[in-house]
């Protein structure tokens, strides 16, 4: 037998702890109501492409989820995107859609898993249609114009370090010394129309370039793939950090340079920024990546979010441009062509 005290004390460990947030009393979302700044601003598209992606990605017309939870796919990208837009948690996103936070995280991770699991594909595989070697081609020409001293470069490799959340084990694993904080690795090729052709990950925080260049077999995927129509190899310019290989060239290093190399290092570093441009649009946009106390190695699907989000980066900017396309001056791929594979 218990007395009253130890019964309140036991009532008190397990009631829920979350806000009772009256979601019934809020009206149900409609995507029509709204005008298409308010698409833009919630959810980085505009109304009418909101709808046209949803198609274009397959997403099914109803989601159901495991607990029966079944909602229309506009609704349900809409729940994804506003997700990622910004560091919001799930009940902030009750007086727009209505809903449970539950109901909310389950929306939220099933179309995250859609499309993960539906396109990861184009963001491993060189044998693209906007990849063949006219386009790469194309490329390498646009860079020359920006001033690049090297004559067949047709993108820039880089790696870039996401922090995370402190995990409660193998926390040196994921500690990265260079930036002081615990993180997941990603590696990426990008191009001058503004898109990510190549993106590898996650690998843990300490790992170093080369190593995550060695597992990733990308080489193997360039010498298969760099070359132009005349069949004269191609390469792709990467940091010093990377080793220098016919397809993938790197700046000259050393103590004691030429004036020669200097300024040959330094035309391919002023456009060797544009990857980072890239980087930054990512995060940018989908602004929950940055926020690392909710990136939780073990707890959630870490690198499912910032893959889907690098593929909603691309359809960003196949429909509306980037900072990397208006430099160089190249449209990237319609939205429809990209995702056609």
């Amino acid at each position: 037998m218990i007395d009253a005290t130890e019964c309140l004390l036991l009532y008190d460990v397990n009631s829920p702890k979350n806000p009772d947030i009256p979601y019934w009393s809020y009206e149900r979302f409609d995507l029509d109501l709204m005008t298409d700044d308010e698409c833009k601003t919630e959810f980085r598209f505009y109304k009418n492409d909101i709808y046209e992606l949803s198609e274009i990605l397959n997403l099914p017309d109803r989601i159901v989820c495991y607990n029966g939870v079944n909602v229309d796919r506009a609704e349900t990208f809409c729940v994804f995107l506003k997700r990622f837009a910004y560091p919001c948690r799930y009940v902030d996103l009750i007086p727009r859609f209505a809903r449970h936070e539950p109901q909310l995280c389950m929306i939220s991770n099933a179309v995250m898993h859609s499309i993960y699991t539906s396109w990861r594909h184009l963001l491993l595989d060189f044998n693209q249609p906007w990849l063949s070697r006219p386009h790469l081609q194309t490329f390498t020409e646009l860079i020359k114009e920006k001033g690049a001293a090297l004559q067949n470069c047709w993108g820039f490799i880089d790696r870039t370090v996401r922090p995370i959340s402190r995990p409660g084990r193998n926390q040196r694993v994921m500690y990265n010394g260079h930036k002081k904080v615990h993180s997941i690795k990603f590696q990426s090729i990008a191009t001058p129309n503004g898109l990510i052709a190549n993106l590898y990950g996650p690998v843990e925080g300490k790992r170093h370039d080369s190593a995550m260049l060695a597992q990733s077999q990308v080489l193997n995927q360039l010498q298969r793939f760099s070359f132009n129509p005349h069949g004269d190899i191609l390469c792709v310019y990467g940091d010093p950090a990377y080793p220098l290989r016919p397809q993938l060239q790197c700046p000259f290093r050393g103590a004691q340079l030429t004036n020669i190399q200097k300024a040959w290092n330094k035309s391919m570093s002023e456009v060797r920024v544009s990857v980072e441009w890239l980087f930054g649009d990512v995060v940018n946009y989908f602004k929950f990546l940055d926020f690392k106390k909710n990136l939780k190695i073990c707890l959630s699907a870490v690198d499912e979010m910032y893959i889907t989000c690098a593929l909603m980066h691309n359809a960003r900017a196949c429909l509306y441009g980037s900072t990397t396309s208006e430099f160089f001056q190249m449209s990237p791929p319609t939205v429809q062509d990209y995702f056609q594979c």
